[in-house]
């Protein structure tokens, strides 16, 4: 039983940084890429960055590029995302995902990603 469990969420102040981590258990990551969503109250889920499978290819969405790093840890069988800078429109329950398929490349769209955790909450005060 594939399980991914996040943490690391809080609440900070406009600019300031937090880092989740997402722990899994039941299968290794290593062969699979990962990606880290969110959803704002209201509204749908959206991606925000993932990884490749080895780590050598990273993507963000717009909105936080620049200021949001993935990276992930495939010993510790363990991802993360290190947040920078934050703004309130942060603020969000995050959700990793764990690839599908075998030396993926990393994707925003959520069919490509089968296996979710529960979330933690994100929240940015200004």
């Amino acid at each position: 039983q594939v399980q991914l469990v996040e943490s690391g969420g809080g609440l900070v102040q406009a600019g300031g940084s937090l880092r989740l981590s997402c722990a899994a258990s039941g299968r290794t990551i290593s062969w699979y890429a990962m990606g880290w969503f969110r959803q704002a109250p209201g509204k749908e889920r959206e991606f925000a960055a993932a990884v490749s499978w080895n780590g050598g290819l990273t993507y963000y969405a717009d909105s936080v590029k620049g200021r949001f790093a993935i990276s992930r840890d495939n010993i510790k069988n363990t991802v993360y995302l290190q947040m920078n800078s934050l703004k309130p429109e942060d603020t969000a329950v995050y959700y990793c995902a764990l690839g599908r398929v075998y030396y993926g490349l990393g994707s925003s769209r959520t069919g490509e990603y089968d296996y979710w955790g529960q979330g933690t909450q994100v929240t940015v005060s200004s």
